[in-house]
Formats: C-alpha cells, sequence, structure tokens
C-alpha cells in the first residue's frame, strides 16, 4: 500500500469503476466501507484518498458520515460526488437541495487548469448525477470549475491537496475523465505508475501457498469460463498437483457443453479433472420455483453440497477454489462491508452456507473480468477460453424466467445454441461481450402452416461492456437479426416468436434474472 490509492464506500455503484479506473493507471487499488475507523486507514499508508459518490444526502438523519480528522492527515484527498458533498459539509461548508436536479451529459467549464484539470481544455463534458448542490465553499477552497446549473462543480484547497468533484471522472461519459483521476494520481498525490498484473500473480501465487501450506489440498468448481480455468491454472502453478478440479454438470448448461469442457482440458491441461453429473438433483431441488434470487440460493447451497459430497473422494481436501469477480461481490453483497444496494445474489458469492467445512480461495475476488483475461494470456490460457462469452453460474436457470422444467431447459439449449453458431458465423463473437437467448414465461399466437400456434417468446439479448459494471445493448445488423430469428422459429420446435432486447445496464441488468 505503500504506493496505493484507498478508496472509501459511501454506496456508490460506480465504486468499483473507481478502483479499476486506477488500475488502468497502473497505481494500485484498495475499496473499504467508509465506516472504516482513522486507526487503519493510517495503517494503510495510502498515497491518496478517493470518496465515492453514494445515494445519500449529506443532511439526512442516518447518511454516511466520515471522521473530520482525516483531513488531517496530510493525504491528497478527493471527494466524488457526495463524496464532494460530504467533505464539503464536514469542513464548514453548505450543502442544499438543488432547484434543479441534475442528471445525464453537462457542459462543464473549467476555471483552474492546475493540478487537477491540467492540459484539459476549457469547455468539457462531464456526467452529472445529483439532487443536492454546494452552496458555500469551506475555508480555504476555491471554485475549480462550474456548468450553467452547478456554480461549484469542482472545487479545491490546493494547499491542503483536499478536492471535490460533483461530476463522476471514472464514467466513460465524462470527457477526460481518466485524465482527471491521472492529475490527481500523479501531479497531486505523487504517485508511481507501477502496478503490474505480472507482479499481481507472483504476490497471489505466494499468498495461495503460504494460505493452502505445504501439504494442503484445493478443489476448484471447473465451468471451463475464464474465471475458473484461469485461477486453475494459477492454483495449479502454485501448489501443482495438489489441486483438483471438478466440472458440475448442473443441468443448466448450454448445449454440448459438459462434453467440450472436459475435452478441452484433457487436450491442454495437466491438471486433476472429476466430472460429477448431478443435473437430477438440481433439476428436483428447482421444481416448481420461479423466484430467481431462490434459483440462486438453491443452485449456490446444493453446488456446495456437491462439492462437499465429493471432497470426501479426494483425501485430505480442505479448501475450495473459485473463480469470484469483482462485480460478483459488489452486486451481492456491500463492497467490503459498505452500504452499497443489494442487486442480485450471485451462486458463488451470496449463496455459500454460513458452516461450509471447506475454507475459500479466491484469487480474482478484487479483480475484473478483463483483467483476468489478461492474467491468463501471460498463463499460456488457450484464446479458445480468454475469449468466450461470461457465462452465469446459475447457468439457464437465470435465463429461463418463470419455472425450469426439463423441457424448458431444451428449448433454451437449442435456441442459444442457434444464436452462438449465427454470431461466431458472422464474425461478432469476440466482438461482443455477451450474447444469449432468455426463455420468457409466456406464449403467443403464432401462425406455421396455415395452422395455428401457441408457443414460447425467446428473447435476444446482446451486450457490449468493458467489465460487466456496465453494458450497452448491442446494434446487431438487421440481416443478423432477421437470421436469428429465422433459424430460432424454424428449427426450434416450441418458439413462434423473438424479440430483441435494447435495454442497457443502468437501469437493467445484463442477465434477466
Amino acid at each position: 500500500m505503500n504506493n496505493a490509492i484507498l478508496i472509501l464506500d459511501f454506496g456508490s455503484q460506480y465504486t468499483q469503476l473507481i478502483a479499476r479506473r486506477v488500475r488502468e493507471l497502473k497505481v494500485f487499488s484498495i475499496i473499504e466501507p467508509c465506516v472504516l475507523d482513522l486507526k487503519k486507514i493510517k495503517r494503510y499508508r495510502p498515497k491518496g484518498i478517493i470518496l465515492s459518490g453514494g445515494p445519500n444526502s449529506v443532511y439526512d438523519k442516518n447518511a454516511p458520515g466520515i471522521d473530520k480528522k482525516i483531513f488531517e492527515l496530510g493525504v491528497p484527498i478527493l471527494g466524488i460526488c457526495y463524496g464532494k458533498q460530504l467533505l464539503t459539509h464536514s469542513l464548514g461548508g453548505k450543502v442544499k437541495p438543488s432547484q434543479e436536479r441534475e442528471y445525464g451529459k453537462a457542459v462543464m467549464f473549467i476555471d483552474s487548469h492546475h493540478d487537477l484539470f491540467f492540459t484539459l481544455p476549457s469547455k468539457i463534458t462531464s456526467w452529472m448525477s445529483h439532487g443536492d448542490a454546494v452552496k458555500t465553499l469551506p475555508a480555504g477552497f476555491a471554485k475549480l470549475a462550474h456548468t450553467d446549473n452547478t456554480a461549484y462543480a469542482a472545487i479545491g484547497d490546493t494547499r491542503k491537496k483536499i478536492y471535490g468533484v460533483q461530476f463522476h471522472p471514472e464514467v466513460v461519459h465524462t470527457e477526460y475523465g481518466s485524465q482527471i483521476i491521472s492529475n490527481f494520481l500523479f501531479r497531486i498525490c505523487g504517485c508511481n505508475a507501477d502496478w503490474q498484473l505480472e507482479d499481481f500473480i507472483e504476490t497471489k501465487i505466494k499468498q495461495i501457498r503460504k494460505q493452502v501450506g505445504p501439504s494442503g489440498k484445493v478443489i476448484l468448481g471447473l465451468s471451463g469460463g475464464v474465471d475458473s480455468s484461469v485461477a486453475a491454472v494459477l492454483i495449479n502453478r502454485a501448489i501443482g498437483k495438489r489441486l483438483t478440479c471438478i466440472f458440475v454438470n448442473n443441468g443448466l448448461l448450454r448445449k454440448g457443453e459438459a462434453e467440450n469442457v472436459q475435452k478441452l482440458f484433457a487436450q491442454n491441461f495437466k491438471i486433476n479433472l472429476r466430472y460429477v453429473d448431478a443435473s437430477r438433483s438440481f433439476l428436483k431441488l428447482l421444481e416448481g420455483v420461479v423466484d430467481p434470487e431462490k434459483k440462486r440460493k438453491i443452485i449456490g447451497h446444493e453446488f456446495i453440497n456437491v462439492f462437499n459430497a465429493e471432497a470426501l473422494e479426494v483425501e485430505g481436501v480442505n479448501f475450495l477454489a473459485q473463480g469470484t469477480l469483482y462485480p460478483d461481490v459488489i452486486e451481492s453483497i456491500p463492497a467490503f462491508g459498505g452500504p452499497t444496494a443489494k442487486i442480485k445474489s450471485h451462486h458463488n458469492v451470496g449463496g455459500l452456507p454460513e458452516k461450509m467445512r471447506l475454507k475459500l480461495v479466491e484469487p480474482f475476488r478484487e479483480l475484473f473480468k478483463d483483467e483476468v483475461r489478461e492474467i491468463g494470456r501471460k498463463l499460456g490460457v488457450p484464446e479458445q477460453i480468454i475469449t468466450r462469452q461470461p457465462f452465469p453460474g446459475p447457468g439457464l436457470a437465470v435465463r429461463i424466467v418463470g419455472e425450469i422444467t426439463g423441457e424448458r431447459i431444451r428449448l433454451l439449449q437449442e435456441a442459444d445454441s442457434k444464436v452462438e453458431q449465427i454470431i461466431r458465423k458472422h464474425g461478432l463473437y469476440e466482438k461482443i461481450w455477451q450474447s444469449f437467448t432468455v426463455l420468457l414465461p409466456l406464449k403467443t399466437v403464432g401462425v406455421m402452416g396455415d395452422k395455428r400456434t401457441y408457443e414460447n417468446v425467446a428473447a435476444l439479448r446482446c451486450v457490449n461492456s468493458t467489465d460487466g459494471m456496465t453494458a450497452d445493448w448491442t446494434r446487431l445488423p438487421y440481416e443478423v437479426l432477421e437470421e436469428i430469428s429465422n433459424e430460432i422459429i424454424n428449427k426450434v420446435k416450441g418458439i413462434n416468436r423473438v424479440v430483441f432486447d435494447i435495454s442497457s445496464k443502468p437501469p437493467a441488468t445484463i442477465e434477466w434474472e
């Protein structure tokens, strides 16, 4: 942490993006809840501190606060949105509700090009999301930027190196957002751009060896996807044959996936691999369940139950490895104990039983998907795995809206297979973050062969993203959409209508459940 940035989470859904932007600039970052006490903050010895945004107003009764002594540490501080309002409020300034709420893109005029806005043009587009505004500055602060609706879009006390911005420099919608963060890191905090994934690999290998010990054994839930596959290779490099990978067929995999995963790993890796067909037990437990959270919990618990049973067959196993990522954590539980709103449970985060016989090894818990892909390439993982699109841990269960049955699984597998074939045929597979099919819980009237049909509806979901935290729907060519629709309706008996999901995240999520 001698050359790192500490990010205090006040509940923003963008907190992880702040960490990502800092890492992209080759500076290590770590997130802690806003309730982190001053002693622990001092123990980190950060080069700088960033206060995230959040959903509260500083004058709310239960609004999260901060120890004012943090401003006396002599460490540069950047407050973003709520973080800016909080530091203003804490240091004697005034924050009040805005007469006109500012949300989305806003033209921002820079009043001072020193430090935070060094080398930037005088007018840029910024991304706003706030209903409150700073009305009076604390002593020692000056205006650095403004918009037509916000007099103090950015403020700073250059002597104490404390800054606040009302906009979000971490989102791609803000022009020069990365440069603003870079100015804070290097011009203001004096950081060095020396954090590399090669260093992460070597550090994580040492950590795994220390955690597992000289004789500990690990089992890993292998799905064949990027996260679990790269985790398997990394852990295998750390402890060798003391790792056993277990591939569980939960009956909710894509068409032919069970066979493909076994073949791929047999051909490319010298890793112990055990195959378990537990599809019957999963489907029996899911019978009649329609609530998405219950589906995820059931799958998570059964996943661990299967592992515990299989672990008895591997002598001396005491660790369970998972490819848990940052977005999994932030969407399942508050980030590191912070107040971030829960979106949904992930099978390998929210679904874990409180009492589990196996201890967890999660080497990628603080990484984003693209960082894991880069690590995989450095470890020599084949591109066939590296470029594979993300697939949810609960599998097709969260792509079947409503009740799960064997027939509905078959329909979705067939439809999804057609989508992948066509996307690959047009050279789009590696250009799209995720492209898949969702089976909806309704039927519609159709006409096929001069006869009336009453069959299922399939939704096509294609999105582009860099880390899964935000996503925009993919503008597929009309001819591709037409081919997908025709192929599914003509070749998958039981589906007579295809619709295209054009929702972005936020406000929607990538998966439907």
